[in-house]
C-alpha cells in the first residue's frame, strides 16, 4: 500500500480511537500528524477540524482522518472549509462509494460509535480506494464551483 501523508484531529469523545488509529497508521509507515486535541478534557470539533482541514487544504497533506462522539460534527465543520470533502462513515461500503464517486478526502469516524476493528476497516478502505474519475469529475466541478460561491 501506498505510504499517504495524514493530518488527524479529533475533540475529547474522539480521542481514545483516533490515538489507536494514529498508532495503526504510523505502524504502516505512513506519515501522520495529530493536531490534537492531545487531551480528555472537554473541547469543541470545529477547533481542530479547521486546523487540520486547512492544513490538508493547503496541500500539506494527502488525506485526513478526523474522530469526535459520531463522526457528524467533525464532518460538518470539515465541509465548510473549501477543498475538503469528508464523509462520516460507519460502512466498508460507504468509504468506497465515497472514495470511487466523490474523491472524499477526509474520512470523519464516531468515537462513541466504532469499535477499533470496524474503524481499522474504514480506515484501510479509505486509503486503498482510488477515484474513479469520468463523470464523477464534473460533479467535483460543481461541488468546486458551489464552494466559491457560484451557481450551477
Amino acid at each position: 500500500m501506498k505510504s499517504w501523508r495524514i493530518v488527524m484531529a479529533s475533540d475529547h469523545a474522539g480521542l481514545a480511537l483516533k490515538l489507536h488509529l494514529r498508532g495503526v497508521l504510523e505502524k504502516q509507515d505512513h506519515q501522520v500528524v495529530d493536531v490534537g486535541t492531545h487531551t480528555e478534557a472537554s473541547c469543541d470539533y470545529p477547533d481542530f477540524a479547521a486546523e487540520a482541514g486547512r492544513r490538508l487544504a493547503a496541500g500539506e497533506f494527502e488525506r485526513g482522518i478526523f474522530v469526535c462522539g459520531t463522526g457528524v460534527g467533525i464532518s460538518i465543520s470539515a465541509n465548510k472549509i473549501p477543498g475538503l470533502r469528508a464523509v462520516t462513515a460507519t460502512s466498508e461500503l460507504v468509504v468506497e462509494l465515497s472514495r470511487k464517486h466523490n474523491d472524499a478526502n477526509v474520512l470523519c469516524l464516531g468515537g462513541r460509535i466504532l469499535g477499533e476493528t470496524l474503524a481499522e476497516a474504514l480506515v484501510r478502505r479509505f486509503l486503498e480506494t482510488d477515484f474513479d474519475g469520468g463523470r464523477h469529475a464534473l460533479r467535483l466541478e460543481k461541488i468546486r464551483r458551489l464552494e466559491g460561491g457560484c451557481r450551477i
